[in-house]
């Protein structure tokens, strides 16, 4: 990996590894061009020095839901809560403003609303990557530029959906954004975008050194050595790039099969199994492995049983960690056909 030391399996339970992308400190933006020159700076969002980030891990990062009130404001209290609860349960990372976070229907100000806190509660302790990625490149930009603004460690980046760039733009798209200063994770989720980012071309980004991870969400865990293998043929390391699972079914065989963690969406719920379980399929623990994901394993389907995330917003709020499971429109909260299923989900992970 990018100047990263893996450290013995037998500390990971207490320390998961600091993952450093090469050259990330030597950007620095004297001139934001972001809606934080149109309110009030807070204090603990304060700008673009990247000698202050954390850099990207080893472990399980959750793909954190947005928490809302019965009118659809964002309920920033509650969202605070949240954070210091995965603090408290030992989550490896943050990812903030994803798919499960609702943030295609967020505002730039509701976005910046949302980092600020985050910044504020949790920047030092676990790394923040922040969802940048839309289907036009301006855009993204914008996003990449407000996360530096804010303080944010790095940007999560999905291919661009619904218009299926090929191989070659898509490569392009990613080396453009690398260049804005902040680390990158790409996100490759076929199923959501339409569009495959193969790994031999995967690969021929892995030498930017802001490009530093894959969040790799096709649920196949064969992509793991692939995207190894191509970045070796390429001539860089076979760890050359942090790879994060982006399919909780199959999180467990895809560390053990060699990646670094996951980005998960179960972790709303099980943040402390899901940080053990990592930390066992790191040292390649199987029979830890296995008594940690058997009781998870319902629950990692049933939090699909309707588009995610209306199940698992519902699932936090039955676990009582937050008041409210609204989603804003074109989604809508859990249907009550669904509910007993994703319940018995969650007795079965011992929950509730």
């Amino acid at each position: 990996m990018k100047s990263v030391h893996i450290v013995a399996a037998a500390s990971l339970a207490t320390c998961a590894q600091a993952f450093v992308p090469v050259h990330q400190q030597q950007h620095v933006r004297s001139a934001p061009l972001s809606v934080s020159q149109l309110e009030p700076p807070t204090l603990a969002a304060a700008g673009s020095n990247s000698d202050d980030r954390t850099p990207l891990r080893q472990g399980s990062y959750v793909a954190l839901i947005t928490p809302m009130t019965p009118t659809g404001a964002i309920d920033l209290q509650q969202l605070r809560a949240l954070l210091q609860f995965h603090l408290q349960a030992g989550t490896d990372g943050l990812c903030i403003l994803g798919t499960t976070g609702e943030a295609a229907v967020m505002t730039m100000a509701e976005r910046k609303a949302v980092l600020d806190v985050a910044v504020e509660e949790v920047k030092g302790k676990i790394p923040i990557l922040v969802g940048t990625g839309t289907i036009d490149p301006e855009h993204v930009k914008e996003q990449t530029l407000q996360a530096i603004d804010c303080g944010c460690d790095a940007s999560l980046v999905v291919t661009p959906y619904y218009v299926k760039p090929p191989q070659r733009a898509l490569i392009k798209h990613f080396e453009t954004m690398a260049d804005l200063g902040l680390p990158v994770c790409i996100y490759n989720v076929p199923g959501r975008t339409g569009v495959d980012f193969l790994p031999e071309n995967i690969a021929q980004v892995a030498g930017h050194p802001n490009i530093v991870a894959v969040k790799e969400a096709t649920g196949d865990v064969s992509r793991v050595a692939q995207i190894q293998d191509a970045c070796e043929k390429n001539g860089f390391k076979r760890d050359e790039l942090l790879l994060l699972s982006g399919d909780d079914g199959t999180t467990d065989e895809f560390v053990i099969q060699g990646g670094h963690g996951c980005i998960s969406v179960t972790a709303n719920v099980a943040p402390s199994a899901m940080h053990q379980l990592m930390m066992a399929a790191l040292k390649k623990d199987m029979d830890e492995v296995k008594r940690i994901n058997a009781p998870l394993a319902n629950l990692h389907q049933d939090e699909f049983i309707e588009a995610n995330p209306i199940p698992i917003k519902w699932a936090v709020k039955r676990i009582g960690q937050i008041d409210c499971s609204y989603l804003r429109p074109p989604l809508d909260e859990l249907a009550p056909e669904f509910q007993g299923t994703v319940e018995s989900a969650l007795r079965d992970a011992g929950l509730i």
